[in-house]
């Protein structure tokens, strides 16, 4: 990828909407990126539908990279694994519990968590380990450990109070980085951004 300003396509976590993307974005064309926002119902509408409108807005506007925050990173991952010939340079996942979310374990043993989950609760549980390996994926996890999570999952180790840093980990990711934020706080964090950015260019994160 190269001439000009690098598209970059911004995905939102559960129970949030594109907006909760929209500074991540500012601070991303700051920085000399080309970031669109693509949202979508993850309660309502499911994984599968997610992926079906990534696929069409990729499709749409030529190749770009991907930045998932939490579940929008799971659908990232998603979306390469049913087509790996996607026009996609590099991916960072923000919180993405790509071994599967422990908290969304522990709550799913209440009647209530699938009006909390919707359709996403499947892949929240198992998470997205595998992409094409030609694709570089770079994970950003948080170790400040606030959030609702800790209510319902007991974390061993680091986490950023709704996932744990180990549950971001997996074989097949280029690099991996920890950051002082929260779960939520990875979308306004400065070393988040920077640390995206980085990857971005160079397929590394900043040492």
């Amino acid at each position: 990828m190269s001439g000009g300003p690098q598209r970059v396509v911004l995905l939102h976590g559960i129970w949030m909407v594109g907006l909760t993307m929209r500074r991540f974005a500012q601070r991303l064309e700051a920085m000399g990126f080309a970031p669109e926002i693509f949202g979508y119902p993850s309660i309502t509408g499911g994984p599968q539908a997610a992926v079906d409108g990534l696929l069409a807005q990729l499709h749409r506007g030529g190749p770009a990279h991907l930045v998932g925050h939490s579940l929008g990173g799971l659908i990232a991952l998603q979306a390469l694994a049913q087509a790996p010939d996607l026009p996609v340079g590099r991916v960072v996942c923000l919180g993405s519990p790509v071994c599967g979310s422990g908290a969304a374990a522990a709550l799913s043993r209440w009647p209530i968590s699938r009006l909390y989950f919707g359709r996403s609760a499947d892949i929240l549980l198992t998470g997205c380990a595998q992409w094409p390996p030609q694709v570089e994926v770079g994970m950003v996890a948080g170790r400040v450990p606030r959030g609702l999570g800790a209510l319902f999952a007991r974390f061993e180790g680091p986490h950023d109070g709704t996932v744990a840093v180990a549950e971001t980990r997996a074989p097949g990711l280029a690099d991996h980085v920890v950051v002082e934020a929260s779960h939520s706080g990875l979308l306004f964090s400065s070393q988040a951004v920077v640390q995206t950015a980085a990857f971005l260019r160079a397929g590394r994160f900043a040492r």
